[in-house]
């Protein structure tokens, strides 16, 4: 059997030059900087930063304002938050599987973690069950944190209930953490909004969406396709039919952008991944956007 972890590690090499894979990687700290006594490294001063963390030698020298960065010296928590229904077994817009996608995504993250020290958990679920696994922080743990998300999704598996798994988030982790949600391309609920802002009370919490596939044929594919949810057919016919066409855009652009509004008035950061192609990069954005979102 393939590990997950080499399968993620090789994606990442593939599909990110190196300069992205350190950007990547500097993002991923970042996200921890804090005051200590491990001496970082300098960069130059932004707007917003603290004037105190100034080098003013090093500023004279170099005629540029820079700052010091200090290493926080405790170890942190990455909790991965998993939707394992069954919608997440479905096909994903770059016509692999959603699950593909969300192990891709908490591989990247968790190797990022574990590579800085930080400890890394999981928790996942549908509407019958959540999975727990405690931190830790060695590779052997998180292939096998991988490995649980990729069996518990399966297409004959209960639907899922992303609000459950995030209440018991909610309940479980009461140490301060880095949470992120990856989830189906839902709509936003109150549950969700309720649940969601508790765990940003209390956490800094980022959400990945795995992009639904496009189920008009715009891509050539003419078969018939099934739901996952409903074990309904859509007909070739119905895909190709241009005003249900233009009512399924409307219908998913407005679902995304009541989610991302929602997520947004939390202070979350979000992104939707849509193809292996791309998801370093959509990761990168990410944590840059979380990064400048706490300054």
């Amino acid at each position: 059997m393939e590990r997950r972890l080499r399968k993620v590690r090789t994606t990442m090499s593939i599909h990110a030059h190196r300069r992205t894979l350190e950007l990547l990687d500097g993002e991923y700290a970042s996200i921890h900087h804090g005051r200590s006594h491990d001496f970082d490294d300098l960069r130059e001063y932004q707007p917003g930063d603290d004037v105190k963390d100034i080098d003013w030698k090093a500023t004279a020298r170099s005629h540029v304002p820079l700052i010091k960065r200090y290493i926080a010296s405790r170890q942190h928590t990455l909790l991965l938050v998993v939707d394992s229904g069954r919608n997440m077994a479905a096909t994903a817009e770059s016509g692999t599987t959603k699950s593909e996608l969300a192990v891709l995504v908490a591989g990247v993250l968790g190797y990022l973690a574990t590579r800085h020290g930080d400890r890394v958990a999981l928790l996942a679920g549908d509407e019958q069950r959540v999975l727990h696994e405690q931190e830790g922080g060695s590779e052997a743990h998180l292939e096998r944190l991988l490995r649980r998300i990729d069996e518990a999704i399966s297409v004959d598996g209960p639907r899922s209930s992303l609000a459950q798994v995030l209440e018991t988030a909610v309940r479980r982790m009461r140490r301060r953490a880095l949470v992120v949600v990856i989830a189906d391309d839902l709509a936003y609920t109150h549950d969700l909004d309720v649940h969601l802002g508790r765990l940003q009370a209390r956490h800094e919490v980022l959400w990945v969406s795995i992009g639904d596939a496009d189920l008009m044929a715009r891509r050539g594919d003419h078969r018939e396709l099934v739901g996952v949810e409903s074990g309904i057919g859509l007909p070739p016919f119905l895909r190709r039919d241009r005003g249900l066409r233009r009512a399924f855009d409307e219908a998913s652009a407005e679902r995304r952008a009541r989610l991302e509004e929602g997520l947004r008035s939390l202070g979350i950061a979000s992104v939707r991944v849509a193809e292996e192609a791309t998801a370093i990069g959509t990761l990168f954005r990410l944590l840059e956007r979380h990064r400048r979102a706490r300054r």
